[in-house]
């Protein structure tokens, strides 16, 4: 007989929570979610009436939101009958064992539950196996984004302590449950790790002796305690304290899921390391250079994989946004940010970023130029909803060309093709401050002519002239075209992420105009301060705007028709480092090439050309009276450009469709990647679906066959139900 708690009492337990600062929503028992739109309550906790307005008698179940909105709370979720749990928890000691919070789960599995002192990581994958010849998770963790039913809902029954009364955990102590959860996984993600004896490729020599500290230093990494068991904590670059992963026995276990390169719930051996961190998981790359620097018997094949890179998982693979660290340049980029952040009624760090690398991109336009003629010349696109705030950046960067005299080379919109070729005509150098992408966006799919004249091909045709002689249209009562010198556009654009995404098409991922794109999706509005005036522009951003403005690296009085820019120079290593993406970009683009993917080779076509553009604007940020390519902004160029790719390849994976078939197989994928826990019944995805019931199981074998989904069993009422979940 089936345990029916009463929304009342459900609601009691509830309102205990909260007031022990936990945010506690109604539930749905079989579907394992909330029974209420839950996105406002991951971002504050609800009022006691909202709490008791919400609990109807349709509610059968409690949950809690993980994360900081709950005071940094954190789940440990024990499937498969809780089979792993026992030696789990007899690997802990035993004061640690006594304050943990223990029920049981509706399927038989265990629940383990604490707070901790410092903010926890999304959902994270720490054992799997195989079972009746599928790969199934046995623990992971429910963190930041994450909610868990939980007692008195029927199925959850506490063991040990009282959930009114968490433990809250040091990071030390976290690491401690996460690492001996980790130690159960029976899936090796390193297979080869163990050479033979007979055995001296590069790569093994490096697992043996190479200086895994100092190559982790090298990219940011910084060290920490380490235990009387030798585990040693690391916090990872952009943070400044707690465990984001831990060495031991010569393995690197990475917690953090903000952590990229590296991914969360893995471990990496030092070759595995060093072929992600300085060669972008080019094994075959690592290997040789490895071998030219003494290790291994001078064996440069290609090595085994002691971690997962291929360039199919590279496509399928969401990068997420852009890491915070990235929005990092030192000089005049961060100064303008500062500003920027401190005065906007919303704060958005990436609208922020977007802001101050256009306006540097424009500042040096005509001005510099790397040895092989590249320009600073730069298109962002800002993927920003209503209301994030993304006016102000423009705001900032309207009021200091102002301040300068510059004004004049501000645009605002693209009325047409025509009207840019006219704006450059009048200044040479134009910063476009566009807030209407969308349409400039649906031209490249609309245009079937390919009109030379539309907006899209005018942008592309001046990106890539930044450092020839343009020709515009010939006018009336002209009979040939005005010749634009070198001409220099920055756009900084924003788009609405939905019309975006819809403008999606192969067309439009393999013109070379998308291609060259830099794409912030900038997420959600920051929260709301005390705002201030753009026109406060401090004197130490509009004395280096204003060099910038007056600095002419020629000489003669057409300097303005006809400039000579400065040629950045680049450090040795800064060089090798560019040399070394190049080979790397050559393998991915022919790889495409044999598979015949056009997005792929269009994509990887563009990454080091816009890692050295990139690269040049971070050296003139940095000392803008003497740039300097070094290797720290190749680096930082690099991780940038190539985030860029694999982002727009696993576009490509999800929106982009071969044939009608393949586009309904993209959208049963795209609703089960929005569901929650990523999975749902059958007869709720085929109402979602709508489509024939043949046509859909034929969908479901396809992808069922290729790996992309599994069909699961959901417990219902009666019987358990057919679901799928995306792996």
């Amino acid at each position: 007989m089936e345990l029916i708690v009463q929304p009342r009492c459900l609601h009691t337990f509830a309102a205990r929570y909260l007031q022990s600062g936990l945010c506690a929503l109604p539930a749905m028992r079989r579907q394992k979610r909330p029974a209420v739109s839950w996105k406002t309550y991951q971002q504050r906790l609800p009022t006691d009436s909202e709490l008791e307005r919400l609990f109807t008698q349709s509610v059968d179940a409690v949950c809690l939101v993980a994360g900081a909105v709950s005071g940094n709370l954190e789940l440990l979720d024990f499937d498969q009958g809780g089979e792993l749990f026992p030696a789990w928890f007899e690997s802990l000691p035993a004061d640690l064992q006594d304050r943990l919070v223990i029920e049981t789960s509706q399927s038989g599995g265990k629940h383990v539950i604490y707070r901790c002192t410092e903010t926890v990581d999304g959902n994270l994958k720490l054992a799997q196996g195989l079972r009746q010849g599928k790969l199934v998770t046995l623990i992971e963790t429910r963190g930041e984004g994450g909610l868990f039913l939980c007692h008195p809902s029927p199925g959850y029954e506490l063991l040990q302590g009282e959930l009114t009364a968490l433990a809250v955990l040091t990071p030390d102590e976290r690491e401690r449950l996460l690492l001996a959860a980790w130690q159960l996984n029976e899936v090796s993600s390193q297979p080869n790790a163990v050479p033979s004896p007979e055995e001296n490729r590069p790569g093994d020599d490096f697992n043996r002796r190479g200086d895994i500290a100092q190559l982790l230093v090298r990219h940011g990494w910084r060290a920490g305690t380490t235990r009387e068991d030798g585990n040693q904590h690391w916090t990872r670059p952009g943070k400044t304290s707690g465990t984001s992963a831990t060495l031991k026995d010569r393995l690197f276990y990475v917690f953090s899921a903000n952590a990229e390169p590296l991914e969360p719930g893995k471990a990496y051996s030092a070759f595995g390391l060093y072929a992600r961190l300085e060669h972008h998981g080019d094994f075959e790359l690592a290997a040789r250079t490895l071998s030219q620097a003494g290790f291994g018997s001078g064996v440069s094949t290609l090595e085994m994989p002691l971690c997962h890179s291929s360039a199919a998982e590279t496509k399928s693979t969401d990068p997420g946004r852009l890491p915070e660290h990235l929005f990092h340049v030192p000089g005049f980029i961060d100064l303008v940010m500062d500003f920027t952040l401190a005065k906007a009624p919303y704060p958005n760090l990436g609208l922020a970023f977007c802001g101050a690398i256009a306006l540097q991109s424009f500042l040096a336009g005509r001005k510099v130029c790397t040895a092989g003629d590249l320009r600073t010349n730069l298109y962002l696109l800002a993927l920003a909803s209503s209301g994030t705030g993304k006016e102000f950046p423009r705001k900032v960067n309207s009021h200091i060309l102002k301040r300068i005299g510059m004004v004049g080379a501000l645009g605002d919109k693209f009325a047409s093709g025509e009207g840019i070729q006219d704006a450059l005509i009048r200044s040479g150098t134009m910063l476009f401050q566009n807030d209407e992408m969308d349409g400039v966006l649906r031209q490249i799919n609309s245009d079937q002519d390919n009109r030379r004249e539309s907006i899209p091909n005018i942008l592309l045709t001046l990106y890539t002239s930044a450092g020839d002689l343009y020709p515009t249209r010939v006018k009336a009562n002209q009979k040939e075209p005005i010749l634009v010198d070198q001409p220099h556009l920055t756009l900084f654009g924003t788009a609405t992420p939905q019309y975006f995404y819809e403008s999606l098409s192969r067309r439009m991922l393999t013109n070379g105009f998308f291609a060259r794109l830099c794409i912030v999706d900038v997420g959600r509005r920051g929260a709301g301060q005390k705002s201030g005036s753009a026109r406060d522009v401090p004197d130490t951003i509009l004395e280096v705007a204003k060099w910038w403005a007056d600095f002419e690296p020629g000489s003669g009085n057409f300097m303005d028709f006809h400039p000579a820019p400065l040629v950045v120079a680049c450090a040795p290593e800064a060089e090798q480092a560019i040399a070394d993406l190049r080979r790397l970009t050559e393998v991915e683009y022919d790889r495409a090439e044999e598979t015949n993917d056009e997005v792929a080779r269009t994509a990887w076509s563009r990454t080091t050309e816009q890692a050295t553009k990139l690269a040049l604007i971070y050296a003139c940020s940095q000392n803008h009276q003497s740039p300097k390519i070094s290797l720290n902004a190749v680096q930082w160029a690099t991780e940038f450009a190539m985030h860029q790719t694999r982002r727009q390849l696993f576009l490509a994976s999800v929106y982009v469709a071969d044939n009608p078939f393949h586009a309904e197989c993209l959208k049963l994928l795209k609703i089960l990647r929005a569901a929650p826990d990523a999975c749902l019944q059958r007869q709720h995805l085929l109402r979602a679906m709508r489509c024939k019931a043949a046509e859909f199981d034929q969908i479901v074998a396809t992808l069922v066959q290729s790996g992309e989904i599994a069909a699961i069993s959901i417990p219902s009422a009666t019987k358990s139900a057919v679901g799928y979940h995306l792996l």
